[in-house]
């Protein structure tokens, strides 16, 4: 029965593959944009004077401020516990159209630099793209999980530079080996958003592997990347998931494992699932109105557990400001718990990425055993970076939209010659006589 279920997401997989090349395709020809760009890298990554290619954003807007560039300089090495990938690929999520636009830009600077609450100084050029999947080409003198030439995946923090560039420079916490079975396009495609999952299923909803069996877990927006991978880690654990999304997402929610799927366009979605028994877990990424009725399929009094990734904490801070956009977020989360609390006994939280190295050692194990498939909609070339976020805000994403910034197996053997320059250039340094 397993390798049924595991054929038919293959299959699944394998389509929407196909559409993703045919997006390139066609996006290609009607916008005229696929230009050629050829990447210059002046040298070394270890040299602080080196130049890579990236795509930056020099103020907030549309896709209009996407600037693509060969004269950025490679991040540096700043501290023991930073690693420097070699990006072989990346992908989008929404938070890099929100970013683009200028989402969370007051908290984010001042997470970057917290100094900056006493300047006027610009934050850019800013790098977006949230995953990155490629090879160390150099580590810090505390790193010691990871060695120049490793394959590696992780999530970058929103208040970092980003991966749609050829380098990015992490810590060793953030960062995990690439699943084997993986190729880097594959990969990219899962850390961003099975970070947020697992912080939203484990911190914010309680569940974990061991107490999953005997679960009922709702998710909302299921055919997103979030949603994807959330039904794929429920059912390893052994949890019952049901999951709303359109009529044409559900052979792909299906064919992932959900166990029940109720389709939003074929009447009011409150109502078909109020006729469900009730749930454990309600994880929301929709937002909007729908915790007005899913606070309701909860199990009362029983440590039920609503959890939204849709909160208004960001949007408060860039309207109101630092201090009173935090005070009237938490305002509005404790009033909403307390209400929750008081009404039906269930707990109301919001949920949040956060950047966790050893959780995606664990999503790694559950790949290379099958039991996590990467779902990719689009794939785009890194020449077409502006296509790939077109792509991405037309919306009911049915998985993830991946950037291949290495090309070919000639970048790919750049990067371990790069990786092997720098490891021999720091052989040299420790031998050299003082």
């Amino acid at each position: 029965m397993v390798s049924i279920s595991a054929m038919a997401s293959t299959r699944l997989l394998s389509l929407f593959n196909a559409k993703a090349l045919n997006w390139t395709k066609t996006l290609a020809s009607r916008t005229g944009c696929g230009v050629c760009y050829k990447r210059n890298l002046c040298s070394s990554p270890s040299r602080r004077h080196s130049c890579m290619s990236a795509w930056l954003i020099h103020q907030y807007g549309t896709n209009e401020v996407l600037k693509y560039t060969e004269e950025i300089s490679v991040p540096v090495i700043n501290s023991a516990s930073e690693v420097m990938i070699k990006v072989c690929a990346a992908s989008l999520n929404p938070l890099d159209l929100s970013m683009r636009g200028g989402y969370g830009a007051k908290l984010l600077k001042l997470r970057r630099d917290p100094l900056s609450v006493m300047e006027n100084g610009s934050e850019f050029p800013l790098i977006l793209g949230r995953d990155v999947s490629g090879v160390v080409v150099e580590c810090g003198s505390g790193v010691t999980h990871f060695a120049p030439g490793d394959e590696v995946w992780a999530a970058v923090p929103p208040w970092k530079q980003g991966s749609l560039a050829e380098f990015v420079t992490l810590t060793d916490y953030e960062v995990s080996h690439k699943p084997k079975s993986l190729s880097h396009t594959e990969a990219a495609s899962i850390p961003y958003v099975a970070a947020t999952a697992l912080s939203a299923l484990v911190n914010a909803g309680g569940l974990c592997r061991e107490s999953c069996s005997s679960k009922r877990v709702l998710i909302i927006g299921g055919s997103g990347g979030v949603g994807t991978f959330s039904i794929q880690l429920l059912k390893a654990w052994g949890a019952h998931v049901t999951v709303t999304c359109s009529h044409n997402a559900e052979g792909l929610v299906r064919g992932l494992g959900a166990d029940e799927v109720v389709d939003y366009t074929a009447g009011d979605v409150a109502v078909q699932l109020e006729m469900m028994e009730k749930f454990d877990v309600v994880l929301d990424s929709v937002g909007g109105d729908t915790e007005q009725w899913a606070l309701e399929l909860l199990k009362p009094w029983s440590g039920a557990k609503y959890v939204t990734l849709v909160t208004p904490f960001l949007f408060n801070t860039d309207s109101t400001g630092l201090l009173d956009g935090t005070c009237r977020s938490g305002l509005t989360l404790s009033n909403k718990a307390v209400q929750s609390i008081i009404s039906n006994g269930v707990f109301y939280r919001w949920a949040f990425f956060a950047p966790d190295g050893p959780a995606l050692d664990e999503v790694s194990r559950l790949v290379d055993a099958g039991k996590i498939l990467p779902v990719i909609e689009a794939q785009f070339p890194f020449t077409q970076v502006p296509q790939a976020f077109q792509k991405l805000e037309q919306g009911h994403a049915r998985g993830k939209t991946v950037v291949r910034v290495a090309e070919d197996d000639d970048d790919a053997g750049q990067a371990e010659e790069l990786a092997e320059r720098s490891h021999v250039e720091e052989v040299m340094q420790m031998t050299q006589p003082n």
